[in-house]
């Protein structure tokens, strides 16, 4: 069955990074687009970026271009998410998605905070 672990969340200072990672398994992950969501408390689930199977294109909600960057490593099955500048707004539990829908993985918690 399909399985998807994020790891790479905590608490960071505004400005901070970090790098969440996703190790997928139980599927094909090279033949798969992937993608990165966040909800934040009181909010409802929201996309952040996305990739095509071989990574040739990628997606990105307007309130983080120029600040994340999704990559893919299809020879480890895993998706990442390189988040840089990170502001308050961007505290949420960030979920790892992909291949069908309803395969989400368990959240990682980001805090960004002073």
């Amino acid at each position: 069955q399909v399985q998807l672990v994020e790891s790479g969340g905590g608490l960071v200072q505004p400005g901070g990074s970090l790098r969440l990672s996703c190790a997928a398994s139980g599927f094909i992950f090279s033949m798969y687009t992937m993608s990165w969501h966040r909800q934040a408390p009181g909010k409802e689930r929201e996309l952040v970026a996305s990739i095509s199977s071989t990574g040739g294109n990628t997606n990105y909600r307007d309130s983080v271009k120029g600040r994340f960057t999704i990559f893919r490593d299809n020879a480890k099955n895993t998706v990442y998410l390189q988040m840089t500048s990170l502001k308050p707004e961007d505290t949420a539990v960030y979920y790892c998605h992909g291949p069908g829908r309803g395969d989400w993985g368990q959240g990682t918690q980001v805090t960004v905070s002073s």
